[in-house]
């Protein structure tokens, strides 16, 4: 009969070293010329791609005109110019390949307000969720083995998240209140990653808390025709309640120090798993670092700092982003 004291000296035995984990670093052996070929191509091949996709995502929009001026641009050249706009802001790399991408820009002139205007705008809004649904039916997403993991773009200037994380450890994952209002200096982003495609399914954002962009996340996968096999979460997520989320799927995760055997019988078969065989459940466990590398490629290509400062603009800018993403992933699944 499993106990709680089995369960942490384990978890002693794994610290101590006894237990080989299998994580090793991807990048430790790039072939970084290769890689700037596949990203070129992998650009090049998301730019010819996002037209049909925009154009399969809007043509079954249909919304009633409401009062105001008729608006000058399609829903197309909406969805294509806010896209371009974040694109342009956040990268320097894409530019040399972007050529393409700016001849759907034609008989296109608005002023500054008007771009900015399409963070708020409702029909973009849905044709964005259409572009995600229809870009993971492309690469055949529909059973998964995922990974999961929150992260934070700045929105102050004199914030960086990965530096704050090293301070607070899981004190950064949420926001302090002040006395008067709350202090904004990031927005939390947690996104369900396809361990396959490697393409994000389902993400959700928060002001407030890394566990409040966990649960839209969760939302979000409920409207997704895709099953989950497996998922795989940091230590934030090492709780009962987190485990019991996934009813039907196998959930690697590492229990905190703390940890007890008290539970629903999903947490206390899970942990029966990591007992009988430690190894291997670390070696699954660690495929988890896929999530955090696919943070750290988007925050290099994209940039690291949100400009909006509406919260409805700030979610609109991180979807795009994930769109930018998986358009990045077409081609590789």
């Amino acid at each position: 009969m499993l106990t709680t004291e089995q369960v942490r000296r384990r978890l002693k035995e794994i610290k101590a070293g006894v237990y080989s984990d299998g994580n090793v670093k991807s990048s430790a052996c790039r072939n970084w010329p290769e890689y700037e070929k596949e990203l070129s191509e992998s650009i090049r091949f998301a730019f010819r791609e996002i037209s049909p996709l925009i154009d399969e995502a809007t043509k079954c929009i249909k919304t009633s005109k409401g009062r105001g001026p008729i608006r000058k641009l399609s829903l197309k050249q909406r969805v294509t110019l806010l896209l371009i706009k974040e694109l342009v802001g956040h990268s320097n790399r894409m530019m040399a390949n972007m050529l393409v991408i700016f001849s759907m820009l034609n008989d296109i002139d608005v002023s500054y307000k008007t771009i900015e205007r399409l963070y708020s705008d409702p029909e973009v809004a849905l044709a964005i969720h259409n572009l995600h649904v229809l870009m993971l039916k492309k690469n055949g997403v529909d059973n998964a083995d995922t990974s999961g993991d929150g992260t934070g773009y700045m929105l102050t200037i004199n914030k960086h998240y990965s530096s704050v994380v090293q301070k607070r450890h899981d004190g950064a994952k949420e926001v302090k209140y002040g006395e008067n209002q709350l202090r904004r200096e990031f927005v939390f982003k947690f996104a369900l990653l396809d361990l396959n495609t490697f393409m994000y399914i389902a993400y959700g954002t928060s002001l407030k808390s890394e566990k409040e962009a966990f649960d839209r996340a969760m939302e979000m996968l409920k409207t997704l025709d895709i099953t989950i096999n497996s998922v795989r979460l940091d230590k934030y997520y090492s709780q009962p309640s987190y485990v019991d989320r996934f009813p039907d799927a196998k959930v690697y995760v590492i229990p905190k120090d703390n940890c007890t055997i008290k539970g629903s019988q999903k947490w206390k078969n899970t942990l029966k798993e990591f007992m009988n065989d430690t190894e291997g459940y670390l070696h699954e466990y660690y495929r988890r670092e896929s999530s955090e590398s696919a943070f750290s490629a988007d925050k290099r290509r994209f940039g690291w700092k949100i400009e909006q400062k509406l919260t409805g603009r700030i979610n609109c800018t991180i979807s795009c982003l994930v769109l930018w993403h998986n358009l990045l992933k077409l081609n590789t699944g």
